[in-house]
């Protein structure tokens, strides 16, 4: 079987905006009147989307952009939950496990992705935010898993799972609990954002945390998101073994040894990923 290199630079979806330049993709979700909702089919499309990256060569890094001022809502009221309240549970599990597959597809796809959060992030949209694997945020964030607010469990698309393993347990069940805000200033504390920036300097920000990502040894970077996923579920034993697999792995790669020239000859290495 021969697995097809994709290339998605010129990716033209029907249901979010993006673009791709020098190697860094960058997604921002539509409908800004709306604070940016999500659909049934922008759901499938951002899925499929990720779950393509895992093969693509053109693409090294990923940011989630606002837009018009906010992230984004979750899903839509009326073309959601509106739709929802009538489906038999073949049909509602069949939706929720394709939610769940986005955040699957996201945690798989090999690249790094950063959220840039300004505004409203609810629902879906907060989960998009905490299944990236870096996140930065304006003071206006408001991070909210509201499901509760809404007659659901906080058990949503892997948020008892994650959420605790990123701010801790008890922050993460009030969180779940209540369906409150997560406030910018909370979330930089508890180690949810790694910085709070203004709204001004919040673009430019994500841009040069891919960019320098994007710039480094991308294949390396790709076992890093593999290992930080697997790892979870692993014993200390089996997790120190598998990195000194995946580190000997990367010890075969072109770009260690062009490191290690680079460092010989006092210059900045170049990477290229292989």
């Amino acid at each position: 079987m021969t697995l097809t290199v994709k290339h998605l630079a010129d990716l033209k979806p029907a249901h979010f905006n993006w673009s791709c330049d020098d190697g860094v993709a960058t997604i921002r979700l539509a409908r800004p009147e709306r604070k940016n909702p999500l659909t049934f089919e922008s759901y499938a499309e951002l899925r499929d989307t990720f779950r393509d990256l895992a093969y693509a060569d053109d693409v090294h890094a990923v940011i989630f952009l606002p837009n018009g001022g906010n992230f984004c809502s979750g899903g839509d009221v009326h073309d959601i939950i509106g739709p929802l309240v009538g489906m038999d549970m073949k049909e509602l599990m069949a939706f929720t496990r394709m939610t769940g597959d986005l955040v699957k597809a996201m945690l798989s796809c090999g690249k790094p992705v950063i959220s840039a959060v300004d505004g409203v992030a609810a629902g879906a949209g907060a989960i998009i935010t905490m299944a990236s694997d870096i996140r930065i945020a304006t003071p206006q964030a408001k991070t909210a898993f509201l499901f509760t607010r809404v007659g659901l469990a906080g058990c949503d698309m892997g948020a008892c799972a994650i959420l605790p393993r990123i701010i801790g347990q008890g922050r993460a069940a009030e969180l779940l609990y209540t369906g409150r805000a997560m406030s910018a200033e909370e979330g930089e504390r508890w180690g949810y954002y790694n910085r709070v920036v203004s709204p001004d300097a919040l673009e430019a920000e994500a841009r040069e945390i891919a960019r320098r990502i994007a710039s480094g040894p991308t294949f390396a970077h790709s076992m890093t998101k593999n290992q930080l996923l697997h790892e979870w579920s692993m014993a200390l034993e089996q997790a120190i073994e598998a990195e000194a697999q995946a580190q000997a792995i990367c010890m075969q790669t072109r770009d260690f040894e062009r490191a290690y020239r680079a460092f010989v000859e006092k210059k900045q290495p170049v990477f290229e990923g292989d």
